[in-house]
């Protein structure tokens, strides 16, 4: 159990340290995992920056993700094939909330981000952080987005998950590393004391705070 996001952050912060990844850039998953990654990345001494993605949620089950879209010139989108042709949706309707998440991406991409340059993965490792995963197909995504951008090596790190996504994210990333992967996971939130929805405000005061070195 993590007391909360902050706590969670710290420990990941001082796993990810003992592997001494050499040029490392660490990339939040916003909003849950900036509190994470903002630890992690002044425990390593690393620059911090967002990678605006967004889940596809199934229709009339926003928290069952049928895929994920991330942020860029050419926006890519990740399909779970299966979780889609459960749903019954069809291309059109897929299509819709892309573009809804769309929307949502790039309405965060001002307010977080303002005209503050993109740091680049290219030739470096490249660290992703979220506060947890559970389908992890936000992660999929983000790791397509960096390795698109040229990261020499990416790694996926989080506090906790289960460990049918570890092993499919361990495909798909250079490394994965996850504190906590218990038996019974029904949802993120179980495995903190402190879980409330971040907001806007928040987030972004955090970002300030680590962007500043406060």
């Amino acid at each position: 159990m993590f007391t909360d996001r902050t706590d969670a952050g710290r420990q990941l912060a001082e796993r990810l340290a003992k592997l001494e990844l050499e040029n490392p850039v660490v990339y939040a998953l916003p909003r849950g995992g900036v509190p994470v990654a903002a630890e992690v990345a002044g425990r390593l001494g690393a620059p911090l920056d967002l990678i605006l993605v967004r889940k596809i949620g199934a229709p009339g089950w926003p928290e069952v993700a049928m895929g994920a879209v991330v942020d860029g010139d050419d926006p890519q989108t990740i399909i779970n094939d299966d979780v889609f042709a459960a749903t019954g949706s069809d291309a059109v309707g897929l299509d819709r909330a892309r573009r809804r998440e769309l929307v949502e991406i790039e309405r965060r991409r001002v307010l977080y981000l303002g005209d503050r340059p993109p740091v680049s993965p290219a030739g470096r490792v490249a660290i992703i952080i979220d506060d947890g995963l559970a389908t992890g197909a936000t992660a999929k995504a983000a790791l397509a987005a960096v390795k698109r951008q040229g990261a020499a090596m990416t790694v996926l790190a989080a506090p906790v998950a289960p460990i049918d996504a570890v092993v499919e994210l361990r495909e798909l990333a250079d490394l994965v590393v996850v504190l906590d992967v218990p038996v019974q996971f029904w949802a993120i939130g179980q495995f903190y004391t402190d879980f409330h929805q971040l907001t806007d405000d928040e987030t972004v005061d955090l970002l300030r705070k680590a962007w500043s070195g406060r």
